[in-house]
C-alpha cells in the first residue's frame, strides 16, 4: 500500500507540474535596458557595424531587407545626423516618400536562428523612432524612443540621454527571430547592431509532452500495481 500511495502522489505531482508549466507560460516579452558607449556591453554578442557600406552581417546570421539608401556617413541637415562621437557609416531610416536618404520607411532584420538579445547604438533618438520584435508572424513587443529608460528622446544630437546604446533583452526562456526598425519622422539613426544567439533549450510544448507522457506512464504503472494487489488478495 505504501508503494501504491507513493506512485499515486508522484503521478499527481507530474500532472501538477505540467499544469504549472502551461500557466507559467505568459505572452512573450522583451525588456529594454541601456548602457553608455557605442557598442554592446554583452561580451557574447555578435556585431554588424555597416563600416563596409553595406548591411551585410560578417557572421552570416542576419539578413537586412528593404535597404535602399539607408547606409550613410556624417551629417546632412534636414536628413540625418551621425550618432554622437560616431565617425563611421551607420543606418538611417526615414518615412517612405520623404525624399531624404534612407526613406525606405522601415528596415526588416531577420535572424537565421532564434536570438534572445538585440542591441544598437541610437543617435539623436526621437519619440517617433520605433522598433518591433517578432517571433515568426507574432509581434511580441513594440517600443518607441519614448519607452527607453533614462532617454529623453528629443532628437538632441549631443546629449547622452538621446545618444545611447539600447539593449532589448528577452525574458528568461523567451526568444525572437525578427526585428523591424521604423520611423514616422526624419530620422532614426543607429549603428553597431548587436545580437546574441539563443542557446538550444527544449520548447515549453516539448517539455509539456515529456511531462504528460511521464504522468501517463506513472498512472499506468499505478493501475497495474492496483490490479496485482487485487489479484493477490
Amino acid at each position: 500500500m505504501f508503494i501504491t500511495r507513493m506512485l499515486q502522489k508522484l503521478s499527481l505531482a507530474l500532472i501538477g507540474t505540467t499544469i504549472a508549466i502551461v500557466s507559467a507560460n505568459p505572452a512573450s516579452a522583451v525588456t529594454l535596458k541601456v548602457n553608455s558607449g557605442q557598442f554592446s556591453s554583452y561580451a557574447d554578442a555578435k556585431t554588424v557595424t555597416f563600416d563596409d557600406g553595406t548591411a551585410n552581417d560578417p557572421n552570416g546570421f542576419v539578413t537586412y531587407s528593404n535597404i535602399t539608401s539607408n547606409i550613410v556617413q556624417g551629417s546632412v541637415g534636414g536628413q540625418y545626423a551621425s550618432p554622437y562621437g560616431d565617425n563611421t557609416k551607420f543606418l538611417t531610416i526615414s518615412p517612405k516618400g520623404s525624399n531624404v536618404a534612407g526613406d525606405s520607411g522601415f528596415v526588416n532584420i531577420a535572424f537565421k536562428q532564434a536570438v534572445n538579445y538585440f542591441g544598437f547604438y541610437a543617435g539623436s533618438l526621437d519619440s517617433y523612432n520605433y522598433i518591433d520584435i517578432y517571433k515568426g508572424d507574432q509581434k511580441l513587443n513594440s517600443f518607441s524612443g519614448a519607452d527607453v529608460p533614462t532617454a529623453t528622446a528629443d532628437g538632441n544630437q549631443t546629449s547622452s540621454q538621446s545618444n545611447l546604446f539600447i539593449n532589448l533583452v528577452a525574458n528568461t526562456g523567451e526568444t525572437f527571430d525578427r526585428v523591424v526598425m521604423r520611423s514616422d519622422g526624419v530620422a532614426f539613426e543607429t549603428d553597431n547592431h548587436a545580437y546574441r544567439l539563443a542557446k538550444s533549450v527544449p520548447e515549453s510544448s516539448a517539455m509539456l509532452g515529456v511531462l504528460a507522457i511521464g504522468a501517463c506512464g506513472m498512472t499506468s504503472l499505478f493501475k497495474r500495481s492496483q490490479h496485482k494487489a487485487t489479484v493477490k488478495g
